[in-house]
């Protein structure tokens, strides 16, 4: 009897525990679709600017021209902004960018200063007592640019006082529903475009290629950044949705599975009780 009113008190915990990971489902699906379509939406512009920058940075007027963000140093620090996120329940969308970041630092010879964006991101340079520059949390799920310009202006002045000489961004990439692929990519310094010899870029710049170029860069950084944060909180929900969809559908079949020892148990249970009955009958006949 005691194990049937185990399994029954079980079987109600997991039931409630699917009602949660299924709220938490539609939660995320609700979000996810939203979240996505901004992440994509950018995409076509950040890669514009990216090529806009690259190609002015040939540019004859522009050479021999100081730029903080364009200068090339020598590498003896480096910087890698970390961007986890704040909650979990995610699947393995952290600790398979934890996993890439580590590889990462420890492939460098010179030093790394890490700069983190989420919880779990600041938890594992905790954990594994990393050199943190910046820590920064709190990013909603509909992020404005104006909540990532800190980390922004933080990643600029560090280049252009020459506290980094190679800053990195490190980010899980949004490829589709069911695959976020962990990113990282450089951020500064910007490389110029290469062109085949006699081919140049085909722009017209006012007032010239410098000035727009010295107001272009800071913009660059900031929309780079805050694109990052885009495909991080789009493959949070999108990782969220998946990870709480198997959770609901491993419950549903454990519950099946518990179910099924629990009629059994009632079977067996049931059976002797009627062998005691029918030897007691069988005892009293005698």
């Amino acid at each position: 009897m005691a194990n049937i009113q185990a399994l029954r008190r079980r079987i109600r915990s997991i039931h409630g525990t699917t009602k949660i990971v299924r709220a938490m489902e539609m939660v995320a699906t609700a979000k996810m679709k939203r979240t996505q379509q901004k992440a994509l939406a950018g995409r076509p512009y950040t890669e514009k600017i990216r090529q806009v920058i690259a190609d002015l940075a040939i540019e004859p007027s522009i050479k021999g021209k100081i730029l903080p963000l364009l200068q090339k140093r020598d590498v003896k620090k480096i910087a890698i902004v970390h961007m986890g996120t704040d909650r979990g329940l995610c699947g393995g969308l952290n600790t398979n960018l934890n996993r890439l970041v580590a590889e990462f630092i420890l492939q460098q010879k010179a030093p790394v200063t890490v700069m983190t964006v989420g919880r779990k991101a600041r938890a594992f340079a905790r954990i594994t007592k990393l050199n943190v520059r910046a820590e920064f949390g709190g990013m909603s799920d509909r992020a404005a640019m104006l909540e990532t310009m800190p980390i922004s202006r933080v990643l600029i002045d560090d280049y252009s006082k020459g506290e980094a000489d190679l800053i990195f961004l490190a980010y899980p990439l949004f490829i589709s529903t069911m695959l976020q692929k962990p990113t990282i990519e450089k951020l500064l310094p910007i490389e110029p475009a290469t062109f085949p010899p006699g081919q140049v870029a085909e722009y017209i710049y006012e007032p010239d290629p410098f000035s727009v170029l010295n107001e272009l860069l800071p913009r660059f950084v900031e929309m780079q950044v805050y694109h990052a944060v885009l495909e991080l909180v789009a493959s949070e929900q999108s990782a969220r949705m998946v990870a709480m969809r198997n959770a609901g559908d491993n419950a549903e079949d454990l519950i099946k599975d518990l179910t099924l020892s629990l009629n059994k148990a009632r079977q067996e249970m049931i059976t002797k009780e009627i062998c005691d009955i029918s030897g007691g009958a069988e005892a009293l006949t005698t």
